[in-house]
């Protein structure tokens, strides 16, 4: 995770982009980052793990931030078992990258780095 991070925070400063990493096992440390910090956000990239299945809680945050969320999953969720096929909280996200390993990260990066561009924030 370190190694993810350290690459997309090198590659957001080339645009002139802060990024913010932060991870928890606890979702509701998770709930209080974003609702501390979310506002502010021009854009948030989430790999909600385990709580892409269950957990309303995160999908309500989300949908009350005002900036794009995009939600990346390292592996492809329907090549797992079929419980895990399931993600509550894609349908609040402007999209989702999923089975492109460390590349979903960057191009969730690049994707709100061209939304903000469009917006004129950049």
């Amino acid at each position: 995770l370190e190694n993810i991070e350290g690459w997309i925070i090198q590659e957001a400063q080339k645009h002139g982009v802060y990024i913010d990493c932060y991870q928890s096992e606890s979702e509701g440390e998770i709930l209080t980052f974003l609702q501390t910090y979310g506002p502010d956000c021009d854009g948030v990239i989430i790999n909600p793990g385990a709580l892409t299945h269950y957990s309303v809680a995160l999908r309500d945050c989300l949908k009350y931030l005002t900036c794009p969320v995009v939600e990346v999953h390292i592996s492809n969720l329907f090549k797992r078992e079929e419980f895990r096929q399931k993600s509550v909280v894609t349908p609040v996200c402007v999209g989702q990258v999923m089975g492109l390993g460390k590349w979903g990260y960057y191009s969730a990066l690049v994707y709100l780095i061209e939304t903000m561009r469009e917006k004129d924030k950049l």
